[in-house]
């Protein structure tokens, strides 16, 4: 993993980050496209809470994700 990709898990919040990859399987690669989260994309961490799910900021929405996605989930 190149040094300017992060999981999304250690994003802060407030922080605009693009995304990158999924390390996941097929179906959470299918579940996560049609929520619109597919590489190239720009999300804002709205949270990101110890114990808590993440919100995401994207584009003029929000989404809610469990910390083990975010986790699979490699931005930059």
């Amino acid at each position: 993993m190149p040094t300017d990709q992060i999981p999304l898990a250690m994003a802060g919040s407030g922080r605009k980050v693009r995304l990158v990859s999924v390390n996941g399987g097929r179906s959470m690669c299918s579940h996560l496209a049609a929520l619109g989260l597919i590489p190239g994309v720009e999300v804002e961490v709205k949270r990101n809470s110890p114990g808590g799910p993440f919100i995401l900021g994207l584009k003029g929405g929000q989404l809610v994700i469990g910390r083990g996605m975010a986790q699979k989930i490699l931005v930059s």
